[in-house]
C-alpha cells in the first residue's frame, strides 16, 4: 500500500473587535495568513513567523482549531492546519508582496466570502472559543 504525502500549510486565525483579518491570494480567494513549514520549525513558530512576514503583526499561538485537505489545484492537495492566535500588540497590518489585498472582515460577513469552507469553519470555531 502506498502512503500519501501532502505538503503542510499552517494558518492562523486573528480576531480583533469582532473582525477577522484575511488576505486575498492570486486565485481571488480570501485566506488566513500562514504558510509552509520550514525544516526543524514547529507549526506554532511557523504560524507566528508567517503572520509577522505577511502582515507585520506579532501574535501568540494557541492550540489547533481544525485540519483538512484542500486542493486549490487538483493535482496538488495540501494539508491545512489552523491555529487560534492572539495579537501581542495591536499594530496596523502591512500587506506583503505575497498577496493582493488584506482586510478585516466582520465575523457575520465571513460566510459570504469567496474562501475555502475549512477557513470559515476555523474562524467560527475560534470565535466560539474566545466567547466561552
Amino acid at each position: 500500500m502506498t502512503a500519501y504525502r501532502f505538503p503542510v500549510s499552517v494558518k492562523g486565525v486573528v480576531l480583533r473587535d469582532g473582525r477577522v483579518i484575511l488576505l486575498k491570494n492570486d486565485r481571488g480567494e480570501w485566506e488566513l495568513p500562514g504558510g509552509k513549514l520550514e525544516p526543524a520549525e514547529t507549526p506554532e513558530a511557523c504560524v507566528a513567523r508567517e503572520i509577522a512576514e505577511e502582515l507585520g503583526l506579532r501574535v501568540s499561538v494557541s492550540g489547533i482549531i481544525d485540519s483538512w485537505v484542500y486542493s486549490a489545484k487538483p493535482e496538488r492537495p495540501v494539508l491545512i492546519v489552523t491555529y487560534g492566535c492572539a495579537e501581542l500588540t495591536q499594530g496596523e497590518p502591512v500587506l506583503s508582496s505575497e498577496h493582493e489585498d488584506l482586510a478585516w472582515f466582520p465575523l457575520g460577513d465571513v460566510d459570504a466570502l469567496r474562501m475555502p469552507a475549512g477557513y470559515k469553519r476555523s474562524i467560527a470555531a475560534w470565535a466560539r472559543q474566545l466567547r466561552s
